[in-house]
């Protein structure tokens, strides 16, 4: 297997690190979307939300909590900002290794899409 994040997360593949505990990991996204534009991925290799089980609640509750501290720590907590997981191409997962990307600073419009 040859995952872009599992490098990221082995440091294997250079990336700008902001955050990153046992669980996770969190990185300015290369081709920002806003003017904060963070991915949290967890180290463990899940390819989409589709291969989520049961004992994976905790660890997807975890990436939120990182995201909200992030978004603290970018003062974008307080204006607003977008979390999204992509399930698939369809949807926009290039990746295939779950992340959630957070979106602040500017006004986010709806639908996404």
């Amino acid at each position: 297997m040859d995952c872009l994040f599992c490098r990221i997360a082995e440091k294997k593949t250079p990336a700008r690190i902001i955050y990153e505990d046992e669980a996770c990991v969190a990185f300015e996204d290369i081709a920002p979307q806003a003017p904060v534009h963070v991915l949290v991925v967890p180290r463990r290799h899940i390819a989409t939300t589709l291969e989520l089980k049961e004992e994976d609640g905790p660890l997807i509750g975890h990436l939120f909590r990182v995201a909200n501290r992030i978004a603290g720590d970018k003062q974008v907590a307080g204006r607003g900002f977008r979390l999204v997981m992509n399930t698939n191409a369809e949807a926009g997962q290039s990746v295939y290794h779950i992340h959630l990307h957070l979106l602040g600073g500017r006004r986010m419009h709806w639908p996404p899409g």
